[in-house]
């Protein structure tokens, strides 16, 4: 039997000629500890594992900054354009981890439907990369006609340029590790992802600095330097799938240039509401960006270090959302109601627990943390982190409303839920948070502080509103996707 054989019903996987299997799959749970401890098990790693992929970027940042406001600031302003087109493929890909959890919670020997998700997942984004290309050719322009500064502009868009050949392979390695996931593999995930992130430390210290006689390439070296460890990384998961022993039941690559047409289209519907609804929150954060580019460069630079602290604290407790995404998923495909219950409260408890672990030092040492990203003893420093000293607090209160917000929204997304999170997200961010920013940001004497509080009325909106969606579905599960 073939892959086409598959029944194009995403809600009805076949179970023809299952392999045996290595070892149980992971259960629902019967009891809230044995929850947490199936939770923890994989959120641990997946979080440390989003975190240290994250620090790619954050060692860009870190290591940029040493060249300068300015230099900060450019890419500041091109990561607003990276990640805003970089949306475009985030759906599909974490369209497949429900299918897949769903998939092998309802059979955990299905392992030819779980091949056919992942591998339309990735045609997802080989499909969409070239519409994302174009975009970053034109990174320049693009910001020249948002009214950003010519300086910034003109060494932001070579930035891009230089990051763009990673972003296939930066979502594929997002995809392949929550595939893993699915089937409790999260350690060697996280032993490849620190393996990338010290060689992208490398790559930085000799493209942006030009040591050992390479280029001094600056902005551009962080650029190529990303790219390259995310082309690595993908095809070290590559590696590992194809040599772990479970992994291997899956056949994962077979077939890859065969299309499933049906799933490619259940990927593309419950895709394309993901990506909105994370693009609606990720949009504000960086439209808020352009807003700070108005004011000035000290403060589009302050805004980088101080959404980058954020972003760092963010990255645990998105890892753990995931692996509830994953519990959720299991739960809802085996049909077990008190399981989905138990994987949804628990992701909640612990995402808000490991991000709070975060904002408290953040809220008490803002001068500080400030410190580590810029060289106080620069005089040309010094209005920076002021600005970032008084940013943070507010960036440490907003973290709550974070954690919260990010586990209900995977819950959902595990119980294939999505357009209505999406339709709250949006009015959350963009009707009342973009009014709060813009109104106070420009036209208050409060000024670039009154930015931070229209992303935190606008994450406190949507923490309430997804928290509250959860509750229903959970108390009225007839109400639940099928």
């Amino acid at each position: 039997m073939t892959d086409d054989n598959l029944s194009p019903d995403i809600g009805l996987p076949t179970s023809a000629d299952k392999p045996a299997l290595e070892q149980p799959p992971l259960l629902p749970s019967h009891s809230w500890r044995d929850e947490f401890a199936s939770l923890l098990k994989l959120g641990i790693p997946m979080g440390l594992a989003q975190l240290v992929q994250f620090s790619i970027n954050t060692v860009d940042v870190l290591m940029i900054g040493r060249l300068g406001p300015e230099a900060l600031a450019a890419a500041s302003l091109g990561l607003v354009i990276y990640y805003a087109t970089w949306l475009a493929g985030f759906g599909p890909m974490m369209a497949v981890t429900p299918l897949v959890s769903r998939t092998l919670g309802a059979d955990p020997g299905n392992t030819r439907d779980a091949r056919i998700s992942v591998r339309m997942g990735l045609w997802a984004i080989a499909l969409s990369f070239p519409v994302m290309f174009l975009v970053y050719f034109f990174a320049t322009d693009i910001a020249l006609a948002l009214g950003q500064p010519e300086e910034l502009a003109r060494r932001a868009g070579p930035y891009v340029l230089a990051l763009s050949p990673g972003l296939p392979f930066a979502l594929g390695v997002f995809m392949l590790r929550n595939f893993l996931a699915a089937i409790d593999r999260t350690r060697v995930p996280l032993v490849i992802i620190v393996i990338t992130t010290l060689l992208n430390a490398l790559f930085n210290w000799l493209l942006i600095y030009g040591h050992w006689g390479f280029p001094q390439w600056e902005l551009v070296g962080a650029g190529i330097a990303s790219s390259l460890c995310h082309i690595i990384g993908f095809f070290l998961l590559v590696a590992y799938i194809n040599w772990d022993k479970r992994g291997r039941e899956f056949d994962l690559f077979a077939n890859l240039l065969r299309p499933h047409w049906a799933r490619l289209g259940a990927i593309a519907r419950l895709g394309l509401p993901i990506s909105v609804t994370f693009g609606f929150e990720v949009m504000l954060f960086n439209v808020a960006v352009f807003l700070m580019g108005l004011i000035g460069i000290n403060e589009v630079a302050a805004y980088q270090v101080a959404l980058n602290v954020a972003a760092i604290a963010f990255m645990m407790p998105l890892g753990l959302s995931m692996a509830g995404c994953v519990r959720v998923g299991l739960a809802a495909g085996a049909g077990h109601q008190e399981g989905v219950r138990k994987a949804a409260g628990a992701s909640i408890a612990v995402c808000v627990a490991a991000i709070m672990i975060v904002a408290l030092p953040v809220l008490l040492f803002p001068q500080g943390i400030a410190g580590l990203y810029l060289n106080a003893d620069d005089p040309s420093n010094t209005a920076v982190i002021a600005l970032v000293a008084s940013f943070l607090p507010i960036a440490a209160a907003f973290m709550l409303f974070d954690g919260i917000q990010v586990a209900a929204s995977q819950a959902l997304r595990g119980l294939k839920d999505v357009n209505l999170p999406m339709v709250i997200t949006g009015v959350s961010y963009w009707i009342v948070g973009f009014p709060v920013a813009f109104g106070f940001g420009l036209y208050t004497a409060v000024g670039a502080v009154g930015i931070w509080w229209g992303l935190l009325s606008g994450l406190a909106c949507a923490s309430v509103l997804l928290g509250g969606r959860l509750l229903y579905l959970l108390v009225h599960p007839e109400k639940q996707p099928s």
